[in-house]
């Protein structure tokens, strides 16, 4: 599957001032951005932008920034899922995973969440992919924002529908080990039935073991 990338990019303004939503970005124009000190959500930021600038690199790898002047305050990732996931089982080129979204605590509550969201979907070449995303709320930042599990959920929830990603029943242990805990997905207006079918046995493994 040959794995297209058109760029895209708009504005948006906060009262923080304006951001550029841009993407999917190249490794060597993520490498000449600052990385800002405050996207701590992964790992330190030194290395995530390392990290970044490897997934940009990838032939299905994508990375939607949004930045302020020269420096990243906010990004979203696209690669196959990790090996040891169950949805790489299917080896299916056309399964993507949003990998992870981080917004630096200053430009949160603006949308920028959601406007990386839009700007990924921009690109036609998202129709061919069922992209998924797997939540676990022991990675999200409750004691920073405030809110108990199930706000934090609604407002995630939120978000990826921005995206056009919603709910998806799955019957994974680590999904299920947690009622907040979700899987959510984008199923692209060219993915084939035969695809469908695959993702729905991969939703479901443990049925058919017994």
């Amino acid at each position: 599957m040959e794995h297209k990338k058109t760029y895209n990019a708009k504005q948006l303004k906060t009262p923080k001032g304006t951001l550029i939503i841009e993407g999917p970005i190249s490794p060597e124009k993520l490498a000449s951005y600052e990385f800002h000190h405050d996207l701590t959500a992964f790992r330190q930021p030194h290395q995530q932008h390392q990290a970044l600038i490897e997934i940009a690199g990838l032939p299905e790898g994508r990375i939607i920034i949004a930045r302020h002047g020269h420096t990243i305050v906010g990004y979203v990732t696209f690669l196959y899922p990790d090996p040891l996931e169950r949805w790489s089982q299917g080896k299916m080129e056309n399964l993507i995973e949003l990998g992870a979204i981080e917004v630096i605590p200053d430009f949160r509550g603006y949308g920028v969440g959601k406007n990386l969201l839009k700007v990924a979907m921009m690109d036609d070449a998202m129709e061919d992919y069922i992209i998924i995303t797997t939540e676990y709320y022991w990675h999200w930042d409750l004691k920073r924002t405030g809110l108990n599990v199930w706000e934090y959920r609604k407002v995630m929830e939120k978000m990826m529908n921005a995206g056009g990603l919603v709910w998806y029943a799955t019957d994974d242990p680590e999904i299920c080990s947690h009622p907040a805990n979700c899987l959510m997905a984008r199923i692209g207006k060219r993915v084939d039935q035969q695809s469908i079918q695959k993702f729905d046995q991969l939703r479901f493994m443990n049925r058919f073991m017994y």
